[in-house]
């Protein structure tokens, strides 16, 4: 391995010289400069990062803190993973993945080390626990969600209120008087996570507009527990012509039910998605949406980040606006809905 000691023989310079180039504490001659560097990349040197820390009192690296839980869907957390990580290697920054369902201390341990100079927070709460610890933090953050207050937070999301209100919106163009929403499991609402609140109180605002009736029920994405759900919504509403449903791991279980009990899509029942665009677009009935741009939420929120580094940006939010992909899974309202 190669050692700082290493570049410093190689350019005929101290130690400590090649310490101040790499941490630009002090004013060194541009020819010693660009031969500190020549040697550095002939010997293909690549600073420790515990003593590029203690040089610079930066890490170069970004906590992402991700909970995995098992009522999420994971290729959305992905996506925003990915994107977060390539926008931070073009900023010449790695990333620190944090998967645990740890919390405060999750945060309380990068504050007290040196593991990360900025921190990317998702899966946030409307009452997050976490969020005195980040506005009391030194380090700069920023929430891939929207907590019930913001105030002296930076917050990067999908409007997921707009999105809601705008699936009653198309439905109630389309005619369609009465609504049923397949939700999340019953424990993302029980968290009073963000997004799924958010979009319950858009879908809620524009029924009273619209004055359209609508049912939201919480299910499991398995077949047994979607079939259930959907039995129950037109056994309490029989006159359903327009299902939401914000529950990718539930979409294909809908499908195959609305199959079995003879319910065409869209002629008989429209079906509205809120959920990642490729499990619409890959659905065996593709399906009209409002897809979450994980990616472009990751890559915001790591820009934002590097702001607040540079002392460029003050804390605020960004809510991306949500756009409505026709695949043909909407359609006028039937005139009746069909007996079963």
């Amino acid at each position: 391995m190669v050692t700082l000691a290493d570049v410093a023989r190689h350019a005929g310079v101290s130690a400590s010289t090649v310490s101040y180039v790499l941490s630009g504490k002090r004013s060194i001659s541009a020819a010693t400069r660009e031969r500190i560097q020549r040697s550095i990349e002939q010997l293909g040197y690549r600073p420790h990062a515990g003593a590029r820390a203690l040089a610079s009192s930066r890490t170069n690296i970004l906590a992402l803190m991700m909970p995995l839980r098992t009522d999420i869907y994971v290729p959305v957390l992905m996506e925003i993973a990915m994107a977060v990580t390539t926008t931070a290697r073009a900023h010449g920054y790695d990333v620190l993945l944090l998967t645990g369902e740890e919390g405060p201390e999750a945060i309380r341990r990068v504050e007290g080390s040196a593991l990360a100079d900025a921190i990317i927070v998702t899966d946030v709460e409307l009452d997050d626990p976490r969020l005195p610890y980040l506005k009391a933090a030194e380090r700069p953050a920023v929430l891939i969600g929207l907590p019930a207050d913001t105030s002296g937070l930076s917050c990067v999301d999908l409007d997921f209120e707009a999105a809601g209100a705008l699936c009653v919106d198309h439905l109630a163009t389309l005619g369609h008087r009465q609504i049923a929403v397949l939700g999340e499991p019953p424990a993302v609402y029980a968290r009073g996570t963000g997004y799924a609140e958010r979009t319950l109180r858009g879908l809620r605002t524009a029924a009273a507009e619209h004055t359209v009736g609508l049912l939201h029920r919480p299910t499991d994405g398995g077949h047994a527990a979607v079939a259930a759900t959907v039995t129950r919504v037109f056994e309490e509403r029989p006159a359903t012509t327009a299902l939401v449903v914000q529950n990718e791991a539930a979409i294909e279980p809908l499908l195959t039910v609305l199959r079995r009990d003879g319910r065409a899509v869209p002629e008989d029942v429209s079906v509205f998605a809120v959920c990642a665009g490729q499990a619409a677009a890959q659905a065996s009935v593709p399906l009209t949406s409002i897809g979450v741009p994980a990616q472009e939420m990751g890559r915001r929120a790591v820009e934002r980040l590097f702001a607040h580094l540079r002392a460029q940006e003050p804390p605020g939010t960004v809510l991306l606006a949500p756009e409505v992909d026709d695949r043909g899974s909407t359609g006028p309202a039937p005139t009746a809905a069909p007996a079963r």
